[in-house]
């Protein structure tokens, strides 16, 4: 039996979802273990490009069981609409090859509601959200003020909480941010249009996943966002609202006792940031514009300009240490063929010192990046499969940036396609 859990090192969109379709051909279980429809994992295959903000990228693999866990804030409307393009290019999706925990909590009409209505009072110290609810959901969650989509298939219990948290949510949607208050006719006409969609779907995964690891079976956790994202280690409060560590891997899948043989950290060759917060090595103006074409840098569920820059060495090692990654992969390296130099933030300053900590949040803001740089190679490199068929210069900077993050660099991805990764 192998464990592994595949996560992102830095602020998220490293290339996650190309790595679980890649890998997942060793698999049997693929588990998405956290967040929800606030990030997009891009896969290109046979079937064509997609973007998967809460399918699991292993949908794709035939024989492989795809699973949404319990700590998944689970959107009965984005998920059937994702399903539904997926289905229409010929993917099939059945409750043999997707199983919805029936412990995920539902993300309900009024979280987009709130968080859009949140991040208009906040005004210019808004935390760049993608408006998706994902805040209001875990709030609400810890609050035990959501519904389990195991529920759904109880609709007798179902309408008497739903009641329950109706009357406490109108009075926050109301007296605090003067919106209109949701009827409990709105919400069944939700429940009907969406909730018995995935119904055929729901089941005890936590049973599913132990008897999977009875059998020996090879377990696949996929994480959203990244290390710098994390509510607890992360750039707060610029951070999701979950945990993607792989550390929470065991616990938001439902199978608590699962042990990770191997963690995948994703890193861009640079660096790369949607949302608001501290992003030390940034680059503005013609300089960045550059990059962001050059690595179509556009947020896949927002389509918003990702904010972009050299590769941090001091965040990426700060996020490898978060995630206990065993091996690296490093995406998008095909992209850096345009530079004459590839520049590097090496170090940071902070205080007129320079330090390889990554700093605290409250005085990340301060920090200044140091740079050095290395020797472009100047060539098309998407076509290559081999190590050794690298130029040069490419090969001395993976090098280099493989010494200085302390983790083995095990994948090189030269372009988007499942084929077009290097292993070394």
């Amino acid at each position: 039996m192998s464990n592994c859990a595949i996560v992102g090192i830095n602020w998220g969109d490293e290339g996650k979802g190309r790595m679980v379709d890649l890998v997942t051909a060793d698999y049997d279980v693929v588990v998405r273990y956290q967040g929800g429809g606030n990030a997009g994992h891009t896969v290109v295959n046979e079937f064509g490009k997609f973007a998967l903000h809460l399918l699991p990228s292993g949908i794709f693999r035939k024989g492989v069981v795809n699973i949404l866990g319990n700590g998944v804030a689970l959107d009965c409307e984005s998920l059937w609409t994702e399903m539904s393009d997926v289905m229409d290019q010929g993917v099939a999706i059945t409750p043999e090859n997707l199983k919805i925990s029936d412990r995920a909590s539902l993300l309900l009409p009024w979280h987009r509601d709130l968080d859009s209505l949140e991040e208009a009072r906040l005004a210019d110290k808004k935390y760049g959200s993608t408006k998706q609810g994902i805040a209001p959901f875990y709030s609400d969650k810890y609050q035990k003020k959501t519904i389990m989509a195991g529920e759904l298939l109880y609709p007798e219990k179902l309408w008497d909480h739903l009641a329950g948290i109706l009357e406490w949510k109108n009075l926050t949607l109301e007296r605090v941010y003067g919106a209109k208050p949701y009827t409990m006719d709105d919400l069944k006409a939700w429940v009907t249009e969406f909730g018995e969609k995935i119904k055929p779907f729901i089941c005890d995964t936590g049973a599913f996943l132990r008897q999977a690891q009875a059998e020996g079976k090879h377990i696949l956790f996929e994480a959203q966002l990244g290390s710098l994202r994390d509510l607890d280690y992360g750039i707060y409060p610029y951070t999701t609202s979950s945990n993607p560590i792989a550390a929470y891997a065991p616990v938001g899948s439902g199978l608590p006792t699962a042990k990770l043989d191997k963690i995948i950290g994703v890193v861009k060759a640079y660096s790369s940031c949607v949302g608001e917060g501290p992003f030390t090595c940034e680059w503005f103006g013609e300089e960045a514009e550059k990059l962001r074409e050059a690595g179509g840098e556009y947020g896949v569920k927002t389509g918003r300009p990702r904010r972009v820059g050299p590769i941090d060495i001091v965040a990426t090692r700060y996020g490898i240490q978060c995630q206990g990654a065993t091996d690296i992969a490093l995406t998008k390296l095909d992209v850096l063929s345009y530079m004459d130099e590839i520049p590097i933030c090496a170090r940071y300053e902070l205080n007129g010192q320079e330090t390889d900590a990554f700093p605290f949040p409250a005085v990340l803001p301060d920090a200044k990046p140091v740079m050095t740089a290395m020797p472009g190679w100047k060539c098309d490199i998407s076509g290559v499969r081999k190590w050794e068929d690298l130029p040069e210069a490419a090969r001395n900077y993976v090098e280099y940036v493989e010494r200085e993050i302390g983790c083995h660099i095990t994948y090189v991805s030269v372009g988007p396609e499942r084929d077009s990764i290097i292993i070394r």
